[in-house]
């Protein structure tokens, strides 16, 4: 069970302090963002290894792509209304869709 502070906003890890999933993201659509985001950090690692530059500035983006769909980067979640927290997550997956990522795990 991973740690959170008392408002629910971060996440505790070895002590470190790091931001949370926007709580309001459907557990499904939040589902989907994190296999775009564990996608997309096997693809950093790939590319890395084949000391492929390009590929692996790409692979960055959509890591942080996924990171600001879920809430972890960006505007803070809980200073945004509920409208633009929506607008977030659905842009993170229209986008991941449209890289041809499909979802299923």
């Amino acid at each position: 069970m991973v740690e959170r502070t008392d408002d629910g906003r971060w996440i505790v890890v070895d002590g470190r302090k790091w931001r949370a999933t926007d709580p309001l993201i459907p557990e499904d659509e939040a589902a989907v963002l994190r296999r775009w985001l564990m996608a997309a950090r096997r693809d950093v690692g790939t590319a890395k290894k084949a000391s492929d530059e390009d590929a692996e500035k790409a692979a960055r983006a959509r890591v942080h792509a996924a990171k600001t769909a879920l809430g972890e980067r960006g505007p803070a979640w809980w200073e945004q209304p509920d409208d633009d927290r929506r607008a977030r997550w659905s842009e993170g997956l229209r986008r991941a869709e449209q890289e041809g990522f499909d979802g299923a795990g």
